[in-house]
Protein backbone atom coordinates (compact mmCIF):
# COMPACT_ATOMS: atom_id res chain seq x y z
CA UNK A 1 0.00 0.00 0.00
CA UNK A 2 1.59 3.44 -1.26
CA UNK A 3 0.26 6.40 1.01
CA UNK A 4 0.17 7.14 4.35
CA UNK A 5 -1.16 4.83 6.80
CA UNK A 6 -3.93 5.24 8.96
CA UNK A 7 -4.72 4.65 12.36
CA UNK A 8 -7.96 5.04 14.51
CA UNK A 9 -6.39 5.10 18.20
CA UNK A 10 -10.13 5.09 20.29
CA UNK A 11 -9.32 6.39 24.20
CA UNK A 12 -10.54 5.21 27.40
CA UNK A 13 -12.67 6.39 29.36
CA UNK A 14 -13.02 8.64 32.66
CA UNK A 15 -13.10 12.29 33.13
CA UNK A 16 -10.72 14.75 31.27
CA UNK A 17 -8.90 11.12 29.62
CA UNK A 18 -8.85 12.27 26.78
CA UNK A 19 -7.10 15.46 27.10
CA UNK A 20 -4.95 14.35 30.31
CA UNK A 21 -4.39 10.70 29.85
CA UNK A 22 -4.90 9.20 26.57
CA UNK A 23 -3.10 12.00 25.21
CA UNK A 24 0.25 11.24 25.91
CA UNK A 25 -0.58 7.97 24.21
CA UNK A 26 -1.67 8.97 21.00
CA UNK A 27 1.60 11.41 21.44
CA UNK A 28 3.96 8.68 21.94
CA UNK A 29 2.38 6.37 18.95
CA UNK A 30 2.46 9.28 16.71
CA UNK A 31 6.25 9.86 17.63
CA UNK A 32 7.65 6.32 17.46
CA UNK A 33 5.41 5.63 14.10
CA UNK A 34 6.60 9.07 12.29
CA UNK A 35 6.02 9.99 8.70
CA UNK A 36 4.44 8.01 6.72
CA UNK A 37 1.82 7.53 9.14
CA UNK A 38 -1.75 9.71 9.95
CA UNK A 39 -2.77 8.83 13.62
CA UNK A 40 -6.73 9.85 14.10
CA UNK A 41 -7.84 10.49 17.89
CA UNK A 42 -11.10 11.32 17.67
CA UNK A 43 -13.11 12.42 21.09
CA UNK A 44 -15.35 9.89 21.83
CA UNK A 45 -19.01 11.09 23.96
CA UNK A 46 -19.33 11.54 27.13
CA UNK A 47 -15.94 10.19 28.02
CA UNK A 48 -16.56 10.32 31.83
CA UNK A 49 -19.60 7.77 31.08
CA UNK A 50 -18.91 5.37 28.28
CA UNK A 51 -21.72 3.96 27.04
CA UNK A 52 -21.44 1.26 24.28
CA UNK A 53 -24.56 2.58 22.70
CA UNK A 54 -23.22 5.65 22.11
CA UNK A 55 -19.20 5.07 22.18
CA UNK A 56 -20.17 1.78 19.23
CA UNK A 57 -21.78 4.19 17.33
CA UNK A 58 -19.00 6.69 17.21
CA UNK A 59 -16.45 4.02 16.76
CA UNK A 60 -18.29 2.98 13.35
CA UNK A 61 -18.55 6.67 11.62
CA UNK A 62 -14.96 6.98 12.61
CA UNK A 63 -14.11 4.01 10.47
CA UNK A 64 -16.09 4.83 7.68
CA UNK A 65 -13.67 7.93 7.18
CA UNK A 66 -10.04 5.02 7.13
CA UNK A 67 -8.94 3.63 3.75
CA UNK A 68 -8.44 0.16 3.25
CA UNK A 69 -5.50 -0.98 4.87
CA UNK A 70 -5.70 1.59 8.17
CA UNK A 71 -4.99 -0.30 11.64
CA UNK A 72 -7.70 0.43 14.92
CA UNK A 73 -6.84 0.39 18.02
CA UNK A 74 -7.85 1.28 21.66
CA UNK A 75 -6.86 2.35 25.17
CA UNK A 76 -9.04 0.44 27.69
CA UNK A 77 -12.70 0.46 27.87
CA UNK A 78 -12.28 2.00 24.79
CA UNK A 79 -10.54 -1.33 23.37
CA UNK A 80 -13.22 -3.26 24.65
CA UNK A 81 -16.13 -1.54 23.45
CA UNK A 82 -14.07 -1.50 19.57
CA UNK A 83 -13.49 -5.01 19.74
CA UNK A 84 -17.07 -5.85 20.18
CA UNK A 85 -18.29 -3.21 17.59
CA UNK A 86 -16.01 -4.71 15.19
CA UNK A 87 -17.51 -8.06 16.22
CA UNK A 88 -21.04 -7.11 16.03
CA UNK A 89 -20.47 -5.50 12.53
CA UNK A 90 -17.35 -5.85 11.03
CA UNK A 91 -16.32 -2.17 8.88
CA UNK A 92 -16.27 -1.63 5.23
CA UNK A 93 -12.55 -0.50 5.22
CA UNK A 94 -10.39 -3.70 4.95
CA UNK A 95 -8.51 -3.29 8.29
CA UNK A 96 -4.61 -4.69 8.49
CA UNK A 97 -4.46 -5.13 12.47
CA UNK A 98 -6.82 -4.65 15.31
CA UNK A 99 -4.72 -3.82 18.51
CA UNK A 100 -5.86 -3.88 21.95
CA UNK A 101 -4.54 -1.86 24.78
CA UNK A 102 -4.97 -2.49 28.29
CA UNK A 103 -8.52 -3.96 27.18
CA UNK A 104 -10.47 -4.60 30.08
CA UNK A 105 -12.83 -8.33 29.50
CA UNK A 106 -15.98 -7.83 30.21
CA UNK A 107 -17.76 -11.34 30.36
CA UNK A 108 -17.20 -14.47 31.91
CA UNK A 109 -13.83 -14.59 34.01
CA UNK A 110 -14.26 -10.40 33.67
CA UNK A 111 -15.95 -7.48 34.57
CA UNK A 112 -19.55 -7.94 34.25
CA UNK A 113 -20.82 -6.21 31.60
CA UNK A 114 -24.38 -3.97 31.83
CA UNK A 115 -24.83 -2.99 28.46
CA UNK A 116 -22.77 -6.35 26.65
CA UNK A 117 -20.78 -9.06 27.42
CA UNK A 118 -17.96 -10.29 24.87
CA UNK A 119 -18.56 -13.57 23.15
CA UNK A 120 -16.65 -16.93 23.69
CA UNK A 121 -16.22 -17.04 19.88
CA UNK A 122 -14.78 -13.49 19.86
CA UNK A 123 -12.17 -14.33 17.52
CA UNK A 124 -14.67 -16.22 15.13
CA UNK A 125 -16.86 -13.43 14.90
CA UNK A 126 -13.88 -10.74 13.83
CA UNK A 127 -13.19 -9.85 10.20
CA UNK A 128 -11.23 -12.95 8.37
CA UNK A 129 -7.57 -12.54 7.99
CA UNK A 130 -7.20 -9.51 10.46
CA UNK A 131 -4.14 -9.90 12.62
CA UNK A 132 -5.03 -9.03 16.37
CA UNK A 133 -2.52 -7.78 19.18
CA UNK A 134 -3.08 -7.48 22.63
CA UNK A 135 -1.00 -5.38 24.63
CA UNK A 136 -1.29 -5.20 28.72
CA UNK A 137 0.99 -4.05 31.09
CA UNK A 138 1.95 -6.73 34.01
CA UNK A 139 1.63 -3.86 36.90
CA UNK A 140 -2.20 -2.60 35.73
CA UNK A 141 -4.09 -1.75 38.76
CA UNK A 142 -7.12 -0.97 36.50
CA UNK A 143 -7.64 -3.76 34.55
CA UNK A 144 -5.87 -7.12 35.77
CA UNK A 145 -3.32 -9.16 33.56
CA UNK A 146 -5.65 -11.36 33.57
CA UNK A 147 -7.90 -10.12 30.78
CA UNK A 148 -5.21 -10.12 28.49
CA UNK A 149 -5.36 -13.77 28.73
CA UNK A 150 -9.34 -14.21 28.72
CA UNK A 151 -8.59 -12.41 24.85
CA UNK A 152 -5.85 -14.84 24.07
CA UNK A 153 -8.55 -17.76 24.69
CA UNK A 154 -11.78 -15.85 22.89
CA UNK A 155 -9.47 -14.45 20.23
CA UNK A 156 -6.97 -17.68 19.64
CA UNK A 157 -5.60 -15.92 16.75
CA UNK A 158 -4.37 -13.32 18.38
CA UNK A 159 -0.92 -11.77 19.38
CA UNK A 160 -0.50 -11.41 23.52
CA UNK A 161 2.26 -9.23 24.21
CA UNK A 162 2.54 -9.17 27.82
CA UNK A 163 4.96 -5.85 29.26
CA UNK A 164 6.81 -6.34 32.58
CA UNK A 165 6.63 -3.30 34.74
CA UNK A 166 4.35 -1.27 32.52
CA UNK A 167 0.99 -0.15 34.63
CA UNK A 168 -2.57 0.42 33.06
CA UNK A 169 -1.03 3.34 30.60
CA UNK A 170 1.62 1.70 29.51
CA UNK A 171 3.49 4.28 31.09
CA UNK A 172 2.82 6.86 28.58
CA UNK A 173 5.06 4.54 26.56
CA UNK A 174 3.61 3.23 22.94
CA UNK A 175 7.19 2.36 21.07
CA UNK A 176 6.21 -1.60 20.84
CA UNK A 177 2.64 -1.17 19.81
CA UNK A 178 4.77 1.63 17.07
CA UNK A 179 6.80 -1.33 16.17
CA UNK A 180 4.07 -3.87 15.75
CA UNK A 181 2.29 -1.42 13.57
CA UNK A 182 5.28 -0.46 11.52
CA UNK A 183 7.81 -3.87 11.34
CA UNK A 184 5.81 -6.69 12.08
CA UNK A 185 4.35 -7.04 8.19
CA UNK A 186 1.50 -5.57 9.03
CA UNK A 187 0.30 -4.62 5.49
CA UNK A 188 -2.93 -4.44 3.08
CA UNK A 189 -5.07 -7.76 3.93
CA UNK A 190 -7.96 -8.71 1.97
CA UNK A 191 -11.01 -10.55 3.04
CA UNK A 192 -11.27 -14.28 2.59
Amino acid sequence: MAGTRQILFIQGGGAGVHDAWDDKLFDSLRRELGDGFEVRYPRMPDEDDPSYARWSVAIRREMTALDDGAVVAGHSVGATILINALAEQPPEPELSAIVLIAAPFVGAGGWPGDEFELPHDLGARLPHGVPVHVFHGLQDQTAPPSHADLYARAIPQAQLHRLPGRDHQLDNDLSEVAKTISLDGLGFVTRG
